[in-house]
């Protein structure tokens, strides 16, 4: 069983956990984080979602998942690329380019990038997460969207966050 902490609007917590999946009252929310890694060619990783997932099962996105009790951002992070890729990172690492509230959601987000040279062949797949991984172009991955072979909300992050990219790849 998997527990959240709850926050306020403005990411204070308000001293609770609640279930994941449990229904959370107007004003509560829980943290999520994505993580885009780059590696030295600018190319992003990116892995296939397993076809038992529930939500966008078969589509391919960059690693990402919920703050779990107790965690910070940075330490699910860290957590969650482990768990769905075997690659392992220090927390400095990581560099924090956004953080937001999903419309309709529940949910703050933390985006952030990482610089990373890792063999496809090193990855660890997490079962019933993710089955399968592949660097793409910035040029690929626009393809891969307008295939509606990219998870929709990645697809949205990938255009709210086209400028970052563009700067943090420099």
């Amino acid at each position: 069983m998997e527990l959240w902490d709850v926050y306020d609007e403005n990411r204070k917590p308000l001293g609770r956990t609640i279930r994941r999946g449990s229904r959370m009252k107007k004003g509560e929310y829980h943290l999520v984080v994505f993580v885009w890694v780059f590696n030295s060619r600018g190319e992003l990783l990116l892995t296939k979602r397993s076809p038992e997932k529930k939500s966008f099962p078969n589509k391919w996105d960059p690693t990402g998942g919920a703050v779990q009790a107790g965690e910070n951002s940075l330490q699910a992070v860290q957590r969650e690329l482990f768990e769905e890729t075997g690659v392992r990172v220090a927390q400095s690492e990581f560099k924090l380019i956004d953080t937001y509230r999903r419309a309709g959601k529940n949910d703050i987000c933390d985006v952030y990038f990482l610089r990373k040279d890792v063999e496809l062949d090193e990855l660890v797949m997490q079962e019933g997460e993710t089955c399968g991984a592949m660097w793409v172009s910035r040029r690929e991955l626009e393809r891969m969207i307008a295939q509606d072979r990219v998870a929709k909300p990645d697809a949205l992050r990938y255009r709210l966050f086209g400028e970052k990219l563009d700067g943090y790849l420099k």
